[in-house]
């Protein structure tokens, strides 16, 4: 058992399942005059949020998160959930003066996706930060003040962390980014936040591998690829039986992908092992109603990439 420190957001998710596909309702010649309205069938609030979605799935992975992130003065009822999980809320600080940050995640048949996430009380920078040992340490979306701040403190603590900018990418600097994946143990993205990376920051592939050891790219049903100097790593997508939700779907890959790092394993057996605890997560609607026990987990990865799991 490690112990992983990961930042990042807390929030209650609301999530809504749309019956028809979002482009019918876009005209590429009406986009600057854009106003539009989606009538849901159904709505659900789950415990969410980055930080808290991959320290779930660490700690169904035998590890042990701390997440440190803000909340607001509703966070009681996610406190007593991350007790009952045995997951330390010790480093989330709580701001009295505002709500939990909320993201409102739409899905469309086609399982695209349109989220409009209130940073609410995680956009009040934490201060401090922990001065426990850690393993590893995953920066993901949140408040941009907090990721910089982490990111300085692992690198002063000699702490290997893991960068995932996710949907905050639009709220980062050039500078900034360039800064916190110059360091970085792995920058972690998904084929379209790849895109805004190298656009903001003017690198290209070969330059972000010259910054960092590690590029894993997430390319949704078509699997993912891992790239180093010495090459890249494809590993398809592990077979789901019913795709219900794609949202948290990316955070326990990260988690999964970390858990095969600190494990030993090869970059195509982190990046299988990852796909497979993905698939958990797609399986149900919510970011944190998966289970899975360890050895139902080395069944379903022996089955999926015809190997054993050596944890």
């Amino acid at each position: 058992m490690s112990k992983i420190l990961v930042a990042g957001s807390i929030a209650y998710d609301r999530i809504m399942d749309y019956a028809g596909n979002f482009t019918d309702s876009f005209m590429a010649d009406k986009l600057h005059t854009l106003s539009v309205s989606f009538q849901v069938e159904t709505i659900k609030e789950n415990f969410g949020g980055c930080a808290g979605n991959i320290a779930y799935n660490l700690k169904l992975l035998g590890e042990e998160p701390e997440i440190i992130a803000t909340a607001g003065s509703d966070f009681g009822r996610y406190e007593e959930y991350l007790k009952k999980l045995g997951i330390s809320s010790d480093s989330i600080h709580i701001n009295a003066s505002d709500f939990t940050a909320v993201a409102h995640i739409m899905t469309d048949r086609a399982n695209n996706q349109i989220a409009a996430f209130a940073m609410a009380a995680c956009a009040t920078p934490y201060g401090s930060l922990p001065e426990t040992s850690f393993a590893a340490a995953i920066l993901g979306p949140g408040c941009v003040a907090d990721t910089i701040a982490a990111a300085v403190h692992a690198k002063a603590k000699g702490i290997k962390y893991y960068f995932d900018p996710g949907q905050a990418m639009p709220a980062f600097e050039a500078g900034n980014l360039k800064e916190i994946i110059s360091g970085a143990a792995g920058l972690f993205c998904n084929d379209y936040e790849l895109s805004l990376i190298t656009e903001k920051t003017g690198w290209n592939e070969s330059v972000l591998l010259g910054a960092t050891p590690l590029l894993v790219v997430t390319l949704g049903a078509k699997g993912s690829r891992s790239m180093t100097k010495d090459g890249v790593i494809e590993v398809p997508a592990a077979a789901i039986e019913k795709l219900v939700d794609p949202t948290g779907a990316g955070d326990a890959h990260r988690a999964g992908f970390v858990k095969g790092i600190l494990a030993g394993l090869s970059l195509k057996e982190c990046g299988q092992l990852a796909s497979v605890v993905a698939a958990y997560a797609v399986e149900q609607q919510g970011t944190q109603n998966h289970r899975f026990i360890m050895p139902e987990l080395k069944a379903r990865y022996a089955a999926a990439y015809g190997e054993p799991l050596n944890l």
